[in-house]
């Protein structure tokens, strides 16, 4: 195994070298960002660098300068170094691409304290001086050799930037008329205005007026700009609203402080509601940071045990609702507990139905296969192990689960144990209808609403 070795005082003299040679990445750039919480947009935002004097994303200044702390600190003179004093002059930025080497020089040693004085510089791969400066450090009295440790991976992971990529898809398209139903306390009002702050929807607040503007001044909210139809109760918000969509006056429902069965109850009804021949269905919107494309959970809200004619329609559903996103043709995994058909587990026949079906054309718009256990929807290799043969397999854009609760299960737990961010949306009726739970950050909640907006404006012709 490799080892580091430091030089004691005793064995440096002047005009010893030690140098190392680093290649600026992007990765580079946003580690040291992220650790040292310097996001000037010089350095993170290419956009802004373009109009900023050096036009390019450059390095942080001490990502050149931590490279000089990492000669002193592992060669010359190395492990129990002591830091005394730095300093350094910066003649030029370092751009992506740019190879820089670091070299540090002894220039001076004190006998009495062990302190040594190094001259320390930085050039890039045209041989232009990047950093020049000195250095003065405590130097170890004893000899120090240990195995190099090896360093942990770090994987960086943006949480919500598929919702921001969303919402970017939504630039230039006219935000959707939506009711906003019983929006009566904080976090659904705070909903519904960010999102129309963010030019995704028009928000008409349904609901009981009074307790309406108390959340609203409790969450120092100005309503003035917004039109409020006023209700009794949640029932009657939700008939209300509902109403509205069937009148063509909304383009858009958004679940506000009420129970989803409440306010799916009025979406159902059979004289009043928007019900099409199509079954209502839900869809997870998934962000998840170690998953290499957007993901769509299905059906894990609506309908709690779906029949094989229901499962249809979800599938259906959800392969619309990618299209609207800007997938052309999603891959559809077709879950259960094994990826054998097993008379025992209905959910396996469920999915060699649903896959026949799309060979003869009555689901269309997708690429289907099932039954798959979790582990091959997700992993290739776990599905080469297996000896499954799969276009969908380990790269699977929705996953259609066999009921609600697994659903919802798989859900929660791809939320609270793998950091996702979870955005719903209800289809299948007259309007999209915008599911948001309490507890969702404010890029899901953005997220839902661009979903919506972009599902509206496909239906209409005008989407991507």
């Amino acid at each position: 195994m490799e080892r580091i070795e430091n030089r004691t005082f005793d064995e440096m003299q002047p005009g010893d070298v030690a140098s190392l040679v680093r290649t600026l990445t992007p990765k580079d750039i946003e580690v040291f960002a992220a650790m040292s919480g310097d996001v000037n947009p010089a350095h993170v935002d290419a956009e802004f660098a373009k109009s900023d004097m050096f036009h390019k994303v450059v390095a942080h200044g001490m990502w050149s300068g931590a490279l000089i702390s990492t000669v002193l600190g592992t060669q010359l003179p190395g492990p129990g170094t002591i830091y005394v004093d730095q300093s350094l002059h910066f003649g030029r930025p370092v751009g992506l691409g740019d190879t820089i080497t670091v070299t540090v020089t002894v220039t001076r040693k004190v006998e009495a304290t062990r302190h040594v004085l190094l001259d320390c510089r930085a050039s890039n791969q045209r041989g232009e001086e990047v950093i020049s400066g000195t250095a003065e450090v405590i130097a170890p009295a004893e000899k120090i050799s240990r195995p190099r440790l090896l360093l942990p991976e770090i994987e960086l992971r943006q949480k919500g930037h598929r919702y921001e990529r969303l919402i970017e898809m939504t630039r230039g398209l006219e935000p959707i008329r939506t009711a906003v139903v019983h929006p009566v306390d904080a976090p659904s009002l705070l909903g519904a205005v960010e999102a129309a702050h963010a030019k995704l929807i028009v928000p008409i607040l349904v609901g009981p007026e009074r307790r309406i503007r108390a959340a609203a001044e409790q969450a120092q909210l100005d309503l003035a700009p917004y039109e409020l139809v006023a209700t009794e109760h949640s029932d009657a918000a939700a008939a209300q609203a509902v109403g509205m969509a069937r009148a063509g006056k909304v383009d858009a429902l958004m679940k506000g402080a009420l129970h989803t069965d409440e306010l799916m109850r009025a979406v159902v009804d059979p004289d009043h509601g928007l019900r099409t021949a199509r079954r209502i269905s839900h869809v997870f919107a998934i962000d998840l940071p170690g998953y290499p494309r957007p993901l769509f959970v299905t059906d894990a809200a609506i309908n709690i045990y779906p029949t094989l004619a229901d499962k249809h329609d979800i599938v259906q559903n959800a392969i619309d609702l990618a299209h609207a996103l800007g997938i052309a043709r999603p891959r559809v995994a077709i879950l259960s507990a094994v990826e054998t058909v097993t008379e025992s587990i209905r959910s396996t026949l469920d999915a060699a139905a649903l896959c026949k079906m799309a060979d003869r054309g009555q689901i269309t718009g997708g690429i289907l296969d099932g039954p798959l256990a979790f582990d091959n929807a997700v992993s290739e290799e776990a599905a080469k192990t297996k000896g499954i043969v799969s276009p969908v397999a380990g790269r699977a854009d929705i996953f259609v689960v066999p009921d609600l609760e697994a659903g919802n299960m798989l859900a929660k737990q791809l939320e609270y144990l793998a950091e996702a961010q979870v955005a719903g949306i209800v289809l299948g009726a007259r309007v999209p209808i915008i599911l948001t739970s309490r507890a969702d950050k404010t890029l899901a909640r953005l997220g839902s609403c661009a979903i919506a907006l972009l599902l509206a404006r496909h239906k209409a012709g005008a989407a991507p």
